[in-house]
């Protein structure tokens, strides 16, 4: 199955059309290639060694930095774009917004982005009735979209816009078993069900498809943008009464 592509015009609405410096948290997917081909300076940020340089090998014009996104080793203020790609769910949001906010420029943007499958087309739940009568947590849909709740209620980004694209992927018949074969749980079947469960994918493709022509697989990407506010960062601590109080005032004996 072709790599789920990124439509131009959903990567120019996140980032902008004049180029910026541009933060790409996260080094798998073709996030930072995409915003890279559309003239921006960009420099990747992951946890994994291994994934980055394998990146980096492979795009030697993007920059990158092994570090975690809730401690980055950046000066204040250097970029115009932080994009999380697929994973804002995977930081804990209570100290990656703060730093988002504190590396990106005033004017600067956080930018959030998920690609999900749309299980709204009707072959698609026909798909996912068979995948999980074989593997009842297989195809949940929980994807991480829900994370996006945290930026909505940041005071560091107070306005959160939102954008969507639906995005179709051909999907051959062995493209489609090999997926399910691939879902959660599939490891743990037996001969005898992988053979069930590839039968019954197989099946859906062939009352689905109309040959020569693939199957089209479904996607959501919805992606997210919000204008940092620096004035969380600067206002004044609230005084508080907490500290414990000792008198020197009375006698020692």
């Amino acid at each position: 199955m072709a790599r789920p592509f990124l439509p131009e015009s959903a990567v120019a609405w996140l980032v902008g059309s004049e180029p910026k410096r541009v933060l790409v948290l996260g080094a798998s997917g073709p996030w930072a290639t995409a915003i890279r081909e559309q003239g921006h300076a960009v420099l990747v940020l992951d946890r994994d060694p291994t994934t980055l340089s394998g990146l980096i090998e492979h795009r030697p014009d993007l920059g990158g930095v092994v570090a975690q996104a809730e401690c980055m080793p950046f000066d204040a203020q250097q970029f115009d774009r932080v994009v999380c790609p697929q994973n804002l769910h995977t930081f804990a949001p209570g100290l990656v917004l703060a730093e988002i906010a504190r590396v990106l420029a005033p004017g600067g943007r956080l930018c959030v982005a998920y690609l999900t499958r749309d299980d709204s087309v009707p072959w698609v739940k026909r798909l996912v009735s068979a995948v999980r009568a074989h593997l009842p947590n297989a195809m949940t849909g929980a994807y991480g979209e829900q994370s996006i709740a945290s930026v909505e209620q940041s005071d560091y980004f107070p306005a959160v816009e939102e954008h969507t694209n639906r995005v179709w992927i051909p999907c051959s018949r062995t493209n489609l078993v090999e997926m399910a074969l691939g879902a959660t749980g599939a490891s743990g079947l037996d001969d005898v069900a992988r053979r069930d469960l590839s039968a019954a994918v197989g099946a859906v493709y062939d009352a689905s498809a109309r040959p020569p022509e693939p199957l089209q697989l479904p996607y959501r990407l919805a992606c997210w943008r919000a204008t940092v506010d620096h004035s969380e960062l600067s206002r004044p601590l609230p005084e508080t009464d907490d500290a414990l109080h000792i008198s020197l005032s009375a006698p020692i004996n």
